[in-house]
């Protein structure tokens, strides 16, 4: 039996795979509903469907390569799941609970090579990419488990803000919002999407061609190139030259506001000498510019701190003061792992320790 799931497959490529192997095309509407809007967890329940497109699928697709290896509920209402793929390695999602609606934050790499010193994903480097299957089944796992409570919520946002660089993984990112996005299926919109990028500029220039209505964040966390390339590497490849240069590219052909997510280092990045730096380097895209301040949660093993209320404060006022849109995100689940990829990190380390004890 295959073990490739049929979530890695788009519409469009789902119509022609039907098609090729001998279906008629309105298969293809029947089957996306089932999956999607119905949400069958078997071939066999797909009603309408004949028998033979049913062997069909059966015999190359499975639904679910993802299982459920922890769930860590939050008292603020954040879950942050902790799934394991077919290979054996583990990945990170959360669920966050907004006024808005319910947001979903999915991975799309094993462990990450952007070597951020801050950042708990870096912990793990990246063994392999995701494929668009395993991320679409990030959404559809959590969509699950709201099914099971019976309470008629569903995901309404997507943050692709997890374990690795979204832009390194860039087909697959593509054909995963192809999927959410559809109108046909889950139907997030591109607008409640947001991809967050560490600034691979090249990439960059490549989603402003694909014109995607899809929002864009970037992370940033340093106004200057000797600090950011201190506390991320991959400055040393796009120094904020080439960033904002890509960024220019972006805004004149996209047109839409960036968010770029500065996280606050106690006495690293945070004083208001960084804070009117940044407020200069973004000031002529300031109509277009969101800063989200991000109060940092501690990781093991690394040597940062979170600066204080009164700093950070004092460094949204003074972006304020010089006209740049921005406000501060505190964390959810702070009671259970909050840091990206803290759960999973941990949850290695202590397989780790059981092997050699």
């Amino acid at each position: 039996m295959s073990e490739t799931s049929i979530y890695g497959l788009t519409y469009e490529q789902l119509t022609d795979w039907l098609m090729d192997n001998g279906q008629l095309r309105f298969r293809a509407d029947q089957v996306w509903n089932w999956l999607y809007k119905k949400r069958v967890t078997a071939f066999s329940e797909m009603k309408n469907v004949n028998k033979e497109t049913i062997a069909l699928l059966e015999e190359n697709f499975v639904l679910h390569t993802l299982s459920e290896e922890i769930k860590q509920e939050s008292a603020d209402g954040t879950i942050k799941y902790l799934f394991k793929l077919s290979d054996g390695n583990i990945i990170e999602t959360v669920l966050m609970r907004f006024n808005y609606g319910l947001s979903v934050c999915v991975t799309t790499q094993v462990g990450c090579n952007i070597g951020c010193t801050f950042c708990a994903s870096g912990l793990l480097k990246k063994s392999r990419d995701l494929n668009s299957s395993e991320i679409v089944e990030q959404i559809m796992n959590v969509q699950k488990h709201l099914d099971e409570k019976d309470e008629g919520e569903r995901v309404s946002h997507i943050v692709v803000m997890g374990i690795g660089e979204p832009f390194d993984n860039f087909t697959n990112l593509m054909d995963f919002i192809n999927v959410v996005n559809d109108d046909k299926g889950l139907c997030i919109g591109a607008r409640h999407i947001t991809v967050s990028t560490s600034g691979i500029a090249n990439k960059i220039y490549e989603w402003a061609d694909a014109g995607t209505q899809v929002n864009l964040a970037i992370s940033l966390h340093a106004p200057n190139n000797e600090l950011r390339t201190r506390i991320m590497k991959i400055n040393k490849a796009f120094p904020i030259e080439k960033l904002m240069d890509s960024v220019d590219y972006y805004l004149e052909k996209v047109n839409r506001r960036i968010t770029y997510e500065y996280i606050m280092l106690k006495d690293v990045n945070d004083h208001k000498t960084e804070a009117r730096q940044l407020a200069k380097l973004l000031g002529d895209k300031k109509h277009l510019t969101y800063v989200n301040l991000i109060p940092y949660n501690s990781v093991d093993d690394n040597q940062y701190q979170r600066s204080d209320s009164e700093t950070i404060q004092a460094f949204y006022e003074t972006l304020k003061q010089n006209g740049i849109n921005c406000g501060v995100r505190w964390e959810n689940g702070a009671d259970i792992d909050a840091a990206c990829g803290q759960l999973r990190s941990k949850q290695i380390k202590k397989k780790k320790e059981k092997k050699t004890v």
